[in-house]
């Protein structure tokens, strides 16, 4: 039965050319978009009591406070539910923010990637450094406490200096999550059809990973998931759902969802969705296999990694017996813990390769 929900805001004023997601410059649409979209949760949503909400995007700061909170006010909220909204640093206003925290948001997630401004200027984002900074004052001020940004590594003419002057400025803002991505160039990106020069090698973007890894570490914050660090009680209970394997809904354009089972995904065309948003345009029914494959691949995602106990209890398989090949091959890279098993930091650069023979099971 899920208990989280995430929601797909798909407009933005411009596409990052990193960025491969369903997005629309119509913001003629956005009114119609969102009544559209409460039509899909009153249909579908079940009433249950929700731990975490997520408005992702897109930009979801595009929408206006009055129509968040209209959205907010469709489910049933726990008291203690985590309620995060994306922020572009070019849209953040203190009476906006206000209206959101008074809604009911309680944690922002600021889409920031570098405090390098020619580089921001290369990959397409609307904003300077300046931004991001003021984004989080202001997000303070308006009383958010809970606070990520998000760090894109591996970008076009990066080197480690640059890298390493990046965590320095996100440790300055005193912010209480960090997630890090290294740049991977999707097909259907602008860096796609026009590959970028001077990226860095993949033996440097592994330098940068376990450099942020170490400093951010050193810090007082702690890496609980491949790509993802906070302070003490900070982690992205969102998130956390996914890498767990439990269910969710998925509303909106292009959302995603796993329901009884079933894995889901809505139109990716906004006239289809407008048109019959309470429809999916593609559902899978998970075999137990692939529900196994699922909770092992998600799990090693954690730094916590994988619990043989849950595994036997849910799957009726043994994970040392099943797999005692694997970990043997990979008995450097994969560490025994007190619940089962997990990635170690060299581990998680070679995540791809090793996760890969346990599918093939």
């Amino acid at each position: 039965m899920p208990n989280s929900v995430y929601i797909h805001i798909p407009f933005c004023k411009s596409k990052c050319k990193y960025c491969s997601f369903v997005s629309f410059n119509n913001p003629e649409l956005i009114t119609g978009y969102i009544y559209s979209l409460m039509k899909e949760i009153s249909d579908n949503y079940r009433g249950e009591k929700l731990g975490t909400l997520y408005f992702g995007g897109g930009t979801p700061s595009l929408v206006p406070a009055d129509l968040i909170t209209k959205v907010i006010k469709k489910f049933n909220i726990l008291d203690n539910c985590e309620i995060t909204f994306e922020l572009n640093p070019d849209d953040a206003e203190l009476l906006y923010l206000q209206r959101l925290h008074e809604a009911g948001v309680n944690r922002i997630s600021i889409g920031s990637q570098t405090f390098d401004n020619d580089l921001l200027k290369l990959i397409g984002r609307r904003h300077d450094s300046s931004q991001i900074i003021n984004a989080v004052e202001l997000s303070k001020k308006a009383g958010f406490e809970n606070i990520s940004a998000d760090l894109i590594y591996g970008l076009p003419n990066q080197n480690m200096d640059s890298i390493k002057a990046d965590i320095e400025k996100f440790l300055s803002l005193e912010i209480k999550h960090i997630s890090t991505y290294g740049l991977k160039i999707e097909q259907n990106s602008y860096f796609g059809k026009n590959p970028p020069q001077n990226l860095p090698s993949d033996d440097e973007q592994a330098d940068m990973y376990e450099m942020i890894n170490n400093r951010l570490e050193m810090s007082g914050y702690k890496r609980y998931e491949v790509s993802n660090f906070a302070r003490e009680g900070y982690e992205s209970k969102h998130n956390l759902t996914y890498w767990n394997n439990e269910e969710y809904y998925g509303f909106g354009v292009s959302a995603h969802g796993y329901e009884d089972g079933v894995r889901y995904s809505n139109y990716s065309e906004i006239e289809k969705y407008m048109e019959n948003p309470s429809s999916h345009e593609y559902g899978k029914f998970l075999t137990e296999q692939e529900k196994l494959e699922e909770e092992i691949f998600l799990g090693f995602r954690k730094t916590e990694g994988i619990s043989i106990k849950k595994i036997k209890d849910k799957y009726s398989v043994s994970f040392e017996d099943k797999y005692a090949s694997i970990l043997e091959k990979y008995s450097d890279y994969i560490e025994k813990t007190p619940s089962g098993y997990a990635l170690n930091l060299k581990g998680t650069l070679l995540s791809n390769e090793i996760l890969s023979e346990f599918i093939q099971l």
